[in-house]
């Protein structure tokens, strides 16, 4: 559904390198979307991790990444399986606490001199 939408532009000359596939391209994506892993940290079974980060920085660019969810959007709620009357964002916030106790530096381990009362 989607393809149509994320497909990379032809070259009217038809010369060229010719593209990754855009579906391994955006399994490559969302790989790194649903892990949260570093690009660099993609699997072997996906393209290139340039390629999938170049192509997604180019899918938001130009906007056809919104395009593709909007399309997937209207194909869930047509067939009833998507509520767009609800919403839920989920965010987890953890604030960093000053003077933590040497435990919670490991590069300070071992350095627990008594005339530093502080480490």
């Amino acid at each position: 559904m989607v393809e149509p939408v994320l497909r990379p532009p032809r070259r009217a000359d038809n010369r060229g390198r010719p593209w990754h596939d855009t579906r391994a391209v955006l399994h490559g994506v969302l790989w790194v979307l649903g892990t949260g892993a570093q690009w660099r940290e993609l699997p072997e079974k996906y393209p290139p991790f340039q390629t999938c980060h170049r192509r997604f920085q180019q899918w938001v660019r130009s906007g056809k990444l919104e395009q593709a969810l909007a399309v997937l959007a209207r194909h869930l709620h047509q067939r009833g399986r998507l509520n767009l009357d609800e919403a839920f964002v989920d965010a987890t916030f953890a604030s960093a606490k000053k003077g933590a106790s040497p435990s919670a530096h490991p590069s300070r381990q071992g350095h627990e001199d008594p005339r530093y009362r502080r480490w």
